[in-house]
């Protein structure tokens, strides 16, 4: 990024409020910088999913700007935003995949409007994508035959089919166990370091954060009233913070 660059982070919120019955952001401003992990925490009901939904321009600010891919998406119309999601892409945590399709399927269809690849290619593709999120053997299994954890690891698989930029995680360990949980989480740093991607992770799970992030976005009735490196959220004094940190503590007990 040039020293005068606009929009020198890879996304940002600037400002951002959006309020439905009530208001859901307010006021919020974050970044994350390529190659960077940002964990948002927080609550149910504090606007957590409701950030991703506006990087990913399914939802618009009432007012603010939002950043996303060093460019300013806030007015960009449909034709600009499927540019942009092209870069940015979100792994639901249904896994939103297609319960006709096998998983090879699947994630082949990522591929079939891409042009590099042959047909031969994109089988290469997707035993090599397979292959690095630890479920080859899962290829000609249908989503009903796999469990939340795996349906997971195939939504990231093809996701990653359409070589992303950055990744959105939206609650990933949720309603998995404890051992595909850990495995989420290694995953996530794997790919990080292996494809260089920024990434968002949206969570409750205090574990997944201090593996993955670099930096914490703390979100509390659609404020932001922390946002900074991890070390830093286990020592601050801010009550609700505080109390949150210290009810993960009761519940590990």
């Amino acid at each position: 990024m040039q020293a005068n660059d606009p929009y020198p982070h890879y996304i940002e919120f600037r400002h951002v409020h959006k309020t439905f019955d009530k208001p859901v952001l307010v006021d919020v401003n974050f970044h994350v910088d390529a190659g960077e992990t940002v964990a948002i925490i927080g609550r149910s009901g504090v606007g957590k999913s409701v950030t991703l939904s506006h990087i990913m321009g399914f939802l618009k600010p009432d007012s603010g700007r939002v950043i996303v891919a060093h460019e300013d998406i806030t007015d960009m119309g449909e034709e600009d935003l499927r540019r942009i999601r092209r870069k940015v892409t979100m792994v639901f945590q249904s896994g939103a995949l297609f319960d006709s399709m096998t998983v090879a399927e699947n994630i082949l269809f990522s591929l079939e409007l891409r042009e590099d690849y042959d047909q031969r290619n994109k089988e290469d593709v997707v035993n090599g994508l397979l292959h690095l999120v630890d479920i080859p053997q899962a290829r000609d299994m249908y989503p009903a035959d796999l469990s939340t954890g795996y349906k997971r690891a195939v939504a990231i698989a093809r996701a990653l089919a359409a070589q992303p930029q950055c990744v959105l995680y939206d609650e990933p360990t949720t309603m998995v166990d404890p051992i595909m949980s850990d495995h989420m989480g290694d995953l996530i740093v794997r790919l990080k370091k292996q494809l260089r991607l920024t990434a968002i992770v949206v969570t409750h799970d205090l574990d997944l954060m201090y593996k993955v992030a670099d930096r914490v976005v703390f979100l509390y009735e659609g404020q932001v009233i922390f946002f900074g490196p991890v070390g830093d959220l286990q020592r601050s004094d801010h009550p609700h913070i505080r109390a949150f940190l210290e009810m993960d503590r009761v519940v590990r007990v």
